[in-house]
């Protein structure tokens, strides 16, 4: 997700998809990154930050869990070596723990607390948007923390139950739980079934993400 200010952008993740996203919607300078968590299909993309490190010649800021970071510094070794090679990332590593309000080009953000399996894990609350994926239980305290949220973006991996994803069934009773404005679905798998046909059958003020869907804040 690609969050925007007046003062500049961050976005939540870097995906294997993060170059083709960046590229495809034309987005030509980054603040930083959040973190959710150290899963590959969250951080692949993390090599594709150079461009934004050679525009504002400075280094990208990422913030996540400790844990998260201490995975993405082994794993990106040639990134934070004493002896980088020419052209290589610049990256600069800001651990946050659940509860830290940070703020990124005049945007102020939470990280909220989650579970991804038995995986701790982090979403985060914008002023009126809150943003979670790979989520399978949220504790009450984070519940009450974005009930009534505007909008809520949260996962429904598909409709058989699985161990470390809500499904939709999951996702829609936690959606009646927090009542936000609007919900939509992201973390979909090709199993969930067509855009279109599902969204008829979801509750009026539930929708499943797409790429590209832009929200006003």
């Amino acid at each position: 997700m690609l969050v925007e200010s007046d003062a500049g952008s961050i976005v939540v993740d870097t995906g294997p998809d993060f170059r083709q996203q960046m590229l495809a919607y034309g987005v030509d300078h980054l603040n930083g990154a959040l973190m959710t968590h150290e899963h590959n299909d969250h951080v692949a993309g993390l090599d594709d930050i150079r461009p934004f490190n050679f525009i504002a010649q400075e280094a990208f800021p990422l913030y996540g869990l400790p844990r998260s970071l201490t995975d993405i510094r082994k794993r990106y070794g040639y990134i934070f070596a004493e002896e980088k090679y020419p052209g290589s990332p610049s990256v600069e590593l800001h651990p946050i723990d659940p509860w830290t309000e940070v703020e990124v080009a005049g945007i102020r953000v939470t990280a909220l607390p989650v579970m991804h399996g038995r995986l701790k894990i982090l979403g985060y609350h914008f002023r009126n948007l809150a943003y979670f994926t790979d989520v399978k239980t949220i504790d009450p305290e984070v519940v009450d923390r974005i009930t009534g949220v505007k909008f809520l973006i949260i996962n429904a991996l598909h409709h058989k139950p699985h161990h470390s994803h809500l499904n939709l069934e999951e996702a829609l009773a936690l959606i009646e739980k927090i009542r936000p404005g609007n919900a939509f679905l992201n973390h979909i798998s090709h199993s969930m079934g067509l855009h279109e046909e599902i969204n008829k059958s979801l509750p009026d003020n539930v929708k499943l993400a797409f790429d590209g869907m832009t929200i006003e804040m």
